[in-house]
């Protein structure tokens, strides 16, 4: 199980990278993000994780989540690093296409279907988030990376007390959809030195 479990993040995590080294609302970005998609919702398939409970507490979760992330970005813009790493992420949020939007939905539910399913199954809380964290690295931007540590550390908490993957999902999906649809203006391309 656990050969498979890494067969499987190593091939996300490959393509994840790949994805993001693709010119933004390109044809081959929107593919390749959809095979990450793909990958995780197939490796969710390797161990039977139940649904869980779930109630408003997950659709708040992930606009509080936005509502963080919001306030951090206004910090990040100021520092020209991190404006950096946000604006190389949020190029790809501003591309203009609809596929980018539903690409990062699909991504963020498979996600949790995979990393809160089996992963959380084979190596609890803290092993899902590492390896989380971990495979996000492929993707050579620090902002992905502090991102997946406190969101992963959100979902892997919400699928403890959940009991299942249900709340991290809708959370990843909420918080997402925000993401890409309110954070690029805050951080225009051509903002500051």
């Amino acid at each position: 199980m656990k050969t498979a479990l890494g067969l499987v993040t190593a091939a996300g995590a490959g393509l994840l990278g790949h994805s993001l080294s693709r010119k933004p609302g390109s044809a081959e970005f929107v593919g390749s993000t959809a095979a990450v998609a793909g990958v995780w919702a197939a490796g969710s398939l390797l161990d039977r994780t139940p649904a869980g409970r779930i109630g408003a507490g997950p659709v708040a979760a992930g606009v509080g989540a936005f509502v963080l992330f919001r306030a951090g970005a206004e910090v990040a813009r100021r520092i020209p690093v991190l404006r950096r790493a946000l604006q190389g992420v949020l190029r790809y949020a501003t591309a203009g296409n609809g596929a980018v939007l539903l690409t990062t939905l699909a991504n963020g539910a498979a996600e949790e279907l995979f990393f809160r399913g089996p992963v959380y199954n084979a190596l609890g809380a803290t092993g899902s988030t590492a390896v989380y964290v971990l495979t996000t690295t492929a993707t050579r931007n620090p902002a992905l990376v502090a991102a997946s540590a406190v969101m992963g550390t959100v979902f892997a908490w919400q699928r403890r007390s959940g009991g299942g993957v249900l709340a991290p999902v809708v959370t990843h999906v909420v918080w997402s959809a925000l993401m890409v649809w309110r954070l690029p203006a805050l951080v225009p391309e051509k903002a500051g030195p």
